[in-house]
């Protein structure tokens, strides 16, 4: 009885439907298939038709922040919290420092988007190691205490740095130099989208490529039981490391465009609700499942702003839809395979005994 309802379950998952779909087939079926995705997504910005434009934006301008902008930051903090299971508080941290960099640089040298780009994601890193070291070694509550006093340490101290701009932020950050016959405008923000696109591809072939390594099998490990995955022999800390750096590196990427896209920054956009909202994109979509997490990342994104016309209460609505639809999807609405499979066969032993 156990095994048919497991598999019944199994067949029922949108996830694991299309994964065996991808599994069974041939390499240049995979190519046509990813070739036509990659196309229908760079094609978004054209498929608007003005009904999905918000109460305050125009759907190009929401397409960029903050649906692009939260895939992204989600698939950079899924490393950490769903292949990993460390629990992050203040992935918004990394966001401000790749921003800051931008505007900082971008206002003060002659230096351009791109080639602050690299320096952004380094001082991410860098960051995501030197908190790493001290505060890996603390797990559950406590790691997400210390994470979330760090991002409110890189907000207070962006607020009271006056050369920095302090609560008043920094203005006139440059856009980004054109690429070729693209131009970037803030009027028309269809090359914004595709840069974001790029780096949301890029994030997942790193991911996707990571997963099959000895990297991805550590995390898959400690996510499971950490002490049993370094008496068999895995740095626990080395891997935790890899994940948190990597994760800031994504972050600061996108906090580096997020500033030359919106021209400005001051650090009350950089609040601990960010941080929040990333996590509750990853939690929704599904822990550890790339796909779910885009998913959830782009709904979660796009309905606040959707239903910004009923001001105040749109916060209670959004919650309310967060809850009712996380009881009916506790693992989120693209379960990890072997997370829903566990679940069930848990499930038939509950109901044997």
């Amino acid at each position: 009885m156990k095994p048919e309802k497991t598999k019944k379950v199994s067949e029922g998952n949108l996830r694991d439907w299309g994964a065996s779909y991808w599994e069974k087939s041939s390499p240049t079926k995979r190519k046509a298939i990813a070739t036509s995705l990659i196309g229908l997504a760079a094609l978004a910005p054209f498929m608007g038709f003005g009904l999905l434009d918000t109460p305050v934006s125009d759907y190009g301008a929401v397409l960029v922040y903050p649906v692009g902008m939260f895939i992204l930051m989600a698939l950079g903090l899924n490393i950490v919290v769903g292949k990993s299971g460390l629990l992050d508080l203040g992935y918004v941290a990394f966001f401000a420092i790749g921003a800051y960099t931008m505007a900082i640089l971008g206002t003060r040298t002659s230096l351009n988007t791109w080639q602050i780009m690299p320096i952004g994601i380094a001082l991410a890193m860098l960051a995501g190691l030197i908190l790493g070291l001290p505060a890996l070694r603390l797990r559950g509550d406590y790691l997400a205490i210390v994470t979330l006093g760090f991002g409110e340490i890189v907000r207070i101290s962006a607020l009271n740095t006056r050369e920095i701009g302090g609560p008043n932020g920094i203005a006139n950050v440059p856009v980004p130099p054109s690429i070729g016959p693209i131009k970037f405008s803030l009027n028309d923000q269809k090359a914004f989208f595709w840069v974001v696109l790029i780096m949301i591809l890029l994030t997942i072939w790193m991911i996707r490529r990571l997963s099959v390594r000895r990297a991805g099998r550590a995390w898959e490990a400690i996510r499971q039981d950490e002490d049993v995955a370094e008496l068999m022999g895995v740095h626990t800390l080395k891997y935790k490391l890899w994940s948190f750096s990597i994760g800031a590196a994504v972050g600061g990427a996108a906090g580096v465009l997020y500033a030359s896209k919106t021209l400005f920054i001051a650090p009350e956009m950089f609040t601990l609700n960010v941080s929040i909202l990333i996590l509750a994109c990853v939690v929704f979509g599904g822990m550890g499942n790339i796909w779910g997490v885009v998913l959830g990342a782009s709904i979660l994104a796009y309905l606040p702003e959707r239903i910004r016309f009923i001001s105040d209460a749109r916060l209670l609505v959004f919650g309310l839809a967060l809850v009712i639809t996380m009881n009916f999807r506790p693992d989120g609405l693209l379960p990890r395979k072997k997370r829903e499979k566990a679940i069930v066969k848990s499930t038939a032993g509950d109901k044997k005994s």
